[in-house]
């Protein structure tokens, strides 16, 4: 029998339409706003680099480039743009920036990443850091701070200039002052840029700020900006005015271009769909992935048309043989191949071993059309989550866990009072200790699965970042998805082993427990990357500079815990059990010895007897000891005695 994939799969426009209503956003508009006043352009050492002054300009425009260079990469379809206010640097007539608001200036406007636009960039850094009051006399300040109201219209007018109206579209506010409408007319300023702040998120248009704060000036968000940005939290209810969940102080300028790194990518959502509590009662929801594991691009065919290369697009069609012509999809049928057609039996073709075929009439198998091969998918449902009912949260095993969840947020656009009511599920969930039992089908060309449904409260932590409040919806497995582990008993270390290996595990642990992803790419990845990048931007590229974050520091791991090591070395050499190898048994020959103890094998070789032992004790020897177990059974005896002289 054909595989079930094989037939049972539509493979229509239709689905290919629907990706993208589900994942939404396909193309990131990011555009960077920053400040040019004149503690933004004060001079101060590098830390980078020797006898050079930078400036918080300087380095909010290096952010911005390496964000673009990355955009190469993982977002060729995604747009930059900068914009600089508080500067009396004017914009050419005709330009994308002639129309916005006095003292802002578009440096460039929102355009698809391209290597023109990012070697100006680069340019500018380089001559910058040779010059060092280049960036002042490219972008001389202003007297007198632009309200921020401007600074917001600015924006909206320059994103509904050059950005897709499909596209996720995102502000990145870069500033170091904290008050910067203040004096007369204060409170009309402030109602001014909150109103302004409101028309850009109806438009679509997030703000993310970066506050740059510094010993000699600190940022203090209560001055003005928590009057402004809008709450995030999910009970607009509970809003606390002097709390910025979204907003980022930044204390080093050097944790800029971290800070931005997790912000580069923008929040896509996998699905958008109805989230049925009853009959007739429905709220929205978002669904986004956790984990997303990132490969390299997919490569594309291109077509040589002499004076330029374009891409080639392909694309499948189905021909009928008869007429020659393609076949429309609406007339293509789907059936299962249960076995070979026989053809029919004529008298001259009797088979030499005298078995018959069988004849078979026309149009015996089963067809089935699209839309029967749909329902079969989809048992008839439509793309929505449904609750089914509550369990206690003990319920939930770990083992159920079998695939990555998906993390659903309520869906203000699709259903009004979606977070209202999705708030109070929640804090009645968390509260009585429950988890929800769901059914759900994520989109039409899926199949329907049980899930778990498991709330999250919000958990709010130093530094800015939080874990928000919503659901993790998790695939529960059926009972073929889960097999039961052979129980093994093994070997013990004491207690006072595992004390001494507490403590150098303490000595290496992460600080607060936390592991940022981000901050160590995959080295394979970020190699391959690093040789794109080389090779779009018409540079050399030296393997010898590559640096691999995941490689341990082992002149740090010594320093910390090299004494720790060595006594929990010498303990483990003198634990029972520590030198017993375990055997594997073939099971048909001839039945294997339990263990292999390192006492006897010195012995052994000490009277030159290793060749007594069978090759598969040599080999869990040398397993055990992290040394190769290929090659012949002499070999292996060359490679225990190597060991056993060194140790």
């Amino acid at each position: 029998m054909a595989p079930y994939d094989d037939w049972n799969h539509v493979e229509d426009d239709e689905d290919e339409e629907l990706q993208d209503d589900y994942y939404e956003g396909k193309k990131d508009v990011i555009l960077f706003a920053i400040d040019c006043s004149e503690s933004m352009l004060e001079l101060h050492d590098d830390p980078n680099y020797e006898d050079v002054k930078t400036s918080h300009v300087l380095t909010a425009l290096e952010a911005a480039m390496q964000i673009s260079k990355k955009k190469v990469l993982i977002g060729p379809n995604d747009a930059v743009g900068i914009l600089m206010f508080n500067t009396t640097r004017k914009n050419e007539a005709g330009g994308q920036g002639a129309d916005i608001k006095k003292n802002n200036f578009v440096f460039q406007p929102i355009d698809t990443v391209n290597a023109p636009k990012i070697q100006e960039l680069i340019q500018l850094i380089d001559s910058a850091r040779e010059d060092p009051n280049l960036i002042r006399e490219t972008f001389p300040p202003s007297d007198k701070r632009v309200p921020m109201g401007d600074v917001f219209t600015s924006c909206n007018w320059i994103m509904r200039d050059g950005a897709p109206k499909t596209a996720s579209k995102r502000v990145f506010l870069i500033t170091d002052e904290d008050d910067p409408n203040s004096g007369l007319g204060r409170d009309r300023l402030l109602v001014s840029a909150r109103t302004t702040l409101t028309d850009l998120t109806q438009a679509g248009i997030m703000v993310e700020p970066f506050f740059i704060s510094t010993e000699d000036k600190p940022f203090d968000q209560t001055r003005f900006y928590s009057d402004v940005l809008l709450p995030t939290n999910v009970n607009e209810n509970e809003y606390d005015p002097y709390v910025l969940p979204e907003s980022i102080s930044i204390t080093r300028i050097d944790d800029l271009l971290a800070q931005m790194r997790f912000h580069e990518v923008a929040k896509r959502a996998h699905f958008s769909i109805p989230f049925e509590l009853a009959n007739g009662f429905v709220i929205g929801v978002k669904g986004y992935g956790l984990v997303t594991e990132q490969k390299r691009g997919a490569y594309r065919y291109f077509v040589d048309l002499g004076d330029k290369m374009d891409v080639a697009e392909s694309k499948t069609l189905y021909v009928d043989e008869e007429m020659e012509t393609e076949a429309p999809k609406s007339k293509i049928m789907f059936g299962m191949a249960l076995g070979e057609t026989a053809a029919a039996k004529t008298d001259e073709d009797d088979s030499p071993s005298g078995i018959l075929t069988r004849r078979v009439p026309k149009h015996a198998k089963v067809f089935y059309t699209q839309e029967e091969i749909r329902s079969f998918r989809t048992l008839g449902m439509q793309p929505k989550i449904k609750l089914l009912g509550f369990k206690s949260r003990r319920e939930l095993k770990f083992e159920d866990n079998i695939k990555h969840s998906i993390f659903i947020y309520p869906d203000e656009m699709s259903y009004s009072g979606s977070k209202r009511t999705f708030s109070a599920l929640l804090k009645t969930m968390i509260k009585k200790k429950r988890i929800g039992l769901v059914l759900a089908l994520t989109r039409r060309n899926a199949s329907p699965m049980f899930c778990a449904l498991s709330p999250q409260a919000e958990n709010a932590e130093e530094g800015g970042w939080n874990e928000p409040p919503g659901f993790h919806l998790i695939p529960l497995p059926f009972a073929d998805d889960i097999r039961a582990a052979p129980i093994e008993t093994g070997y013990r270390a004491s207690d006072t082993l595992k004390d001494a290996a507490l403590k150098w595990i303490g000595k290496l642990s992460v600080k607060n427990g936390s592991y940022p992803p981000d901050s160590y790419p995959n080295p394979a990845l970020a190699y391959h990357n690093a040789q794109l990048e080389a090779s779009a931007f018409r540079e050399e590229f030296d393997p010898d500079e590559f640096e691999d974050l995941t490689l341990p520091k082992y002149a740090m791991m010594t320093k910390r815990a090299g004494p720790l090591f060595k006594e929990w070395k010498q303990m483990l050499a003198k634990e029972e059990g520590a030198n017993v190898v375990e055997l594997p048994s073939d099971g048909k020959k001839r039945k294997a010895e339990e263990t292999v103890d390192e006492k006897n094998l010195r012995q052994l070789y000490k009277t030159g007897e290793l060749h007594k032992l069978r090759v598969d004790q040599l080999k869990a020897f040398c397993k055990s000891n992290a040394m190769p177990v290929s090659g012949k059974k002499a070999d292996l005896i060359d490679r225990v005695g190597e060991f056993l002289d060194t140790h």
